[in-house]
């Protein structure tokens, strides 16, 4: 489920085309929009660095490997009642150049994620939303799948922004079609990134898209303001403690 590396610069180009259609205007006293949540990079750059971290502990993907035995999204086992698996699928890669191109382009839009809501609130709903669109995939695969990698959460995260920037440009006034432009934007990005390359699964990239497009939507129409700090550390707590509580019961 990789994103393919040479993809990285065109990446940037639609972060930067995002940016720029989105860019919030100058902020009064009276104005509503919070400022970007603190630590944004470090959680992007820190995510991306755990994916490497990670990869170099469980090696390339073999099936007859505990990591992999345990913690794949395998379809069939997800339906039995292993859930866990949606979570510690988007940890496993299948080779360097896989977890090299998720951890490059994921540090970008994680990132924006996180400056949108918060490193904390940012990170808990990219790591939801990466499980949902496992489920989604495996409960439209059936049981004869079988996949693994963060680049589910990876187009979650381009659903995330553009839910929010649906519900930001409502806010500002926008109607009618224009303001679902940027759903358009989210799916142009899943046709440009998540389509190219070997190996593809479509269906994982197209899965996590709407789950984030969901969330992002439904936290957009919320909270207008990034929670406080403390409550970014609890989120964020608790995102890390599910990530590693699914762990823990794959390989009880």
């Amino acid at each position: 489920m990789g994103v393919a590396a040479c993809d990285r610069d065109r990446a940037v180009g639609a972060l930067d085309a995002y940016e720029r259609e989105n860019a919030a205007p100058r902020r009064d006293a009276d104005s509503d929009e919070a400022p970007p949540g603190k630590g944004a990079w470090l959680a992007g750059l820190g995510a991306a660095g755990a994916l490497l971290a990670f990869f170099a502990v469980t090696g390339p993907r073999d099936p007859a490997a505990l990591w992999f035995a345990r913690g794949a999204a395998d379809a069939e086992r997800i339906g039995a009642g292993e859930v866990w698996r949606t979570v510690t699928a988007l940890t496993l890669h299948a080779d360097l150049t896989h977890v090299a191109a998720n951890a490059a382009i994921g540090a970008l839009f994680f990132t924006s994620v996180c400056r949108a809501l918060g490193p904390g609130l940012g990170g808990a709903l990219l790591l939801l939303a990466g499980a949902g669109g496992n489920l989604l995939n495996a409960l439209l695969h059936g049981s004869a799948h079988n996949s693994v990698g963060a680049s589910t959460a990876v187009f979650a995260a381009v659903g995330l922004l553009g839910g929010l920037a649906v519900t930001r440009r409502r806010r500002l006034g926008v109607r009618g079609g224009r303001a679902w432009i940027p759903v358009a934007a989210a799916i142009g990005l899943l046709a440009m990134l998540g389509t190219a390359g070997e190996r593809v699964d479509l269906w994982a990239h197209a899965s996590g898209l709407a789950v984030g497009g969901v969330l992002g939507l439904a936290a957009g129409r919320v909270r207008r303001r990034p929670p406080s700090p403390t409550a970014q550390w609890i989120l964020g707590g608790a995102a890390l403690a599910g990530l590693l509580g699914c762990w823990s019961l794959a390989l009880r």
